[in-house]
């Protein structure tokens, strides 16, 4: 990531901001299981399994429809070729406006399918060759990076390379805030915001 420009960086910390707000939005929702962070779900589904519970069918299902986010996103980007960032942003936002008219018509279940499409097909933003360059929705190898800078600084090394992962990381945590707080005002309503912000991203990418 720190040999991307001082604008992709910033564009991908609003995109992981708005993973932790959509993420967070679906957790207070269900209960506690993730439309962007699998490594919770996988946990989840391993501990349903050995208990015997619903929630190991619940956790695989949201499991197998990011993977198909990631898949459609990932063939969205590359029928947009040189567009590829802005087509798949642009998947995104269409998918997160379908999840908000869902919940809006009462179908909430739906409205999830939606949302873990979306945040699947949001990590297919900033890839090069079939391979992401930047992940949105998922940190722990942001926060490894994170701590491998850090002992590079101290080592005699970049001084702040370890900045960005910090930033992209922050801007989860402060989407989750966010998606927290509104949740309790608005319910999965508040997927209008995450829709109207998803739509804002799709110039500011139109370079890539």
């Amino acid at each position: 990531m720190i040999r991307q420009d001082r604008r992709v960086r910033t564009l991908a910390t609003c995109l992981s901001a708005l993973a932790g707000y959509v993420d967070a939005l679906a957790f207070l929702h269900l209960g506690g299981f993730f439309v962007s962070f699998m490594s919770g779900n996988s946990t989840r589904l391993g501990v349903g399994l050995a208990e015997g519970s619903r929630h190991a069918a619940i956790a695989a299902a949201l499991i197998g429809i990011f993977v198909a986010g990631v898949v459609a996103g990932s063939l969205v980007g590359r029928m947009a070729k040189a567009h590829h960032a802005k087509g798949v942003m642009l998947l995104v936002a269409l998918l997160l406006t379908a999840a908000a008219v869902l919940n809006l018509v009462g179908v909430p279940k739906a409205a999830v399918v939606a949302m873990a499409l979306a945040m699947g097909a949001e990590n297919a933003i900033f890839a090069r060759d079939g391979e992401v360059q930047i992940g949105l929705t998922y940190m722990t190898g942001t926060l490894v990076k994170l701590g491998q800078r850090i002992a590079d600084a101290l080592n005699g090394g970049s001084p702040f390379a370890w900045l960005p992962y910090l930033l992209l990381w922050l801007g989860l945590v402060a989407g989750a805030l966010a998606g927290a707080a509104i949740y309790p005002l608005l319910g999965l309503n508040g997927l209008w915001i995450a829709a109207a912000c998803a739509f804002l991203c799709v110039p500011a990418l139109s370079a890539r």
